[in-house]
């Protein structure tokens, strides 16, 4: 229970919270921090976008998305009527009650977590926090970020979390692309330092989410974040094991899945594919595996579908070179069309997609590599990989220029008729054709 329930600052923010008379400021405008952003908008809620990407901020004030699945149109209404404030100065965080971080929380090379944009958006803010304001994270992490860091730190401007400050974990669950579920209806998860700052931080969510979930202390949010994902990576490493194995045995796993699916209790199907892609799958696990050894725990079963799931890409890419070499033709100088680049269908997102790294292994073995993806038009560059390749049109007389197609993303938008008639070998990693004797499951 906080010590004083009731102060003065307390309840001035929420009063304007109530009122809707108050101003947010997002750090991140990127797939979380743009549609969260919206969303306050729809409510008329003055937000100020922030992003230390100058294009990200020039993009916003042009009106124009840079993510696909966000209209244009909807951040021009929202930025001609100054309810969407795109910046590049952190200074106007002193103008805002509300702020949000949602920057990425990625790996370093030892695949420990990397804080270095949450802590540098913390200490680019510190001198303009103030009394009466409440910070959110919301950028995936290990248990005891939000206590262990983040409160020392805003405790050195002379604030008390609780009192005339408010702190909370709220992680993001945004689905790119998901038409069914978003920011509206996806129910919302909060962790507060105190009572105090939970019951703020649920007045704030509640004024654009149906469903608010308030747990017991900010530990418990992040645990809940990183269960999420650890449960799917998991999962899809099983899937992807028994892949290997229902090729030995000479049985469709898809077929088996979708069986299996039509238990009614019990079951949740997932499905094998070229390995995990995203910000979340591939790297939420290894944050809890990284603060479990802090007691000495080894988490063998989680450590254990992280390699399982990264070792896909290699066997998608053996697969190709087998296949090529039962037609007489090795990789090397080998014409061949990967078919998606974007991480999971029908999304502008490549980020640790497992297309870059088969791309990167053809290309070491010296296939002649183009591709296509109606999301990307232009092959986008990447910290990790430097290679650029080339775009061409799905038609019959290109299709037929290629000695294998390989598909890694099952966009909806693909003519699978089209490239099964046109092609002469297809390497399948998603389930969406019938193996025959030129349609190769991999």
């Amino acid at each position: 229970m906080d010590i004083n329930k009731k102060n003065i600052f307390y309840e001035q923010i929420y009063e304007k919270v109530s009122r809707k008379d108050y101003k947010i400021g997002i750090i991140g405008m990127g797939y979380v921090g743009l549609p969260l952003g919206l969303a306050f908008c729809k409510k008329d809620i003055t937000t100020y976008g922030f992003d230390i990407n100058k294009n990200i901020i020039k993009s916003l004030k042009s009106c124009i998305s840079y993510i696909n699945h966000i209209h244009s149109g909807e951040i021009k209404k929202y930025v001609n009527n100054n309810k969407l404030i795109p910046s590049g100065n952190l200074k106007n965080i002193n103008n805002v009650d509300v702020i949000i971080i949602c920057v990425p929380t990625p790996l370093n090379k030892n695949k420990e977590p990397d804080l270095t944009f949450v802590k540098n958006s913390l200490d680019s803010i510190k001198n303009f926090l103030h009394k009466g304001q409440i910070l959110i994270l919301e950028s995936t992490t290990y248990p005891g970020t939000t206590e262990e860091i983040l409160k020392p730190l805003i405790e050195k401007e002379g604030l008390e979390i609780g009192k005339d400050f408010f702190l909370v974990y709220s992680p993001e669950r945004e689905d790119p692309g998901n038409k069914i579920y978003q920011t509206h209806n996806i129910p919302k998860i909060i962790g507060g330092c105190t009572e105090n700052c939970a019951s703020i931080a649920k007045n704030i969510y509640s004024q654009i989410t149906e469903e608010i979930i308030v747990l017991s202390s900010t530990r418990a949010a992040e645990m809940t974040k990183l269960v999420e994902n650890i449960h799917r990576a998991v999962n899809i490493g099983l899937v992807n094991e028994l892949k290997i194995i229902a090729e030995e045995l000479g049985v469709d796993l898809y077929e088996v899945i979708r069986a299996a699916a039509t238990k009614p209790f019990g079951y949740m199907p997932f499905f094998p594919g070229p390995g995990l892609g995203g910000h979340c799958i591939p790297i939420d696990p290894y944050y809890l595996t990284w603060k479990a050894k802090e007691f000495g725990i080894h988490t063998k079963f989680i450590e254990l579908a992280g390699e399982i799931n990264s070792s896909m890409p290699k066997h998608v890419v053996s697969k190709i070179s087998n296949s090529l070499n039962d037609i007489c033709k090795s990789v090397r100088k080998s014409e061949i069309l990967i078919l998606g680049i974007a991480y999971k269908k029908n999304i502008d997102d490549a980020r640790e997609s497992p297309s870059l790294e088969i791309i990167d292994l053809l290309l070491k073995m010296g296939a002649n590599i183009k591709y296509n993806d109606p999301y990307f038009p232009k092959f986008p560059k990447f910290r990790k990989y430097n290679f650029i390749i080339k775009s061409i049109k799905l038609t019959s007389k290109n299709l037929e220029l290629f000695d294998c197609a390989v598909l890694l993303t099952d966009h909806d938008c693909f003519d699978y008729e089209l490239i099964k008639e046109n092609s002469k070998l297809i390497i399948d990693t998603r389930g969406k054709y019938t193996k025959t004797s030129n349609i190769i499951r991999a």
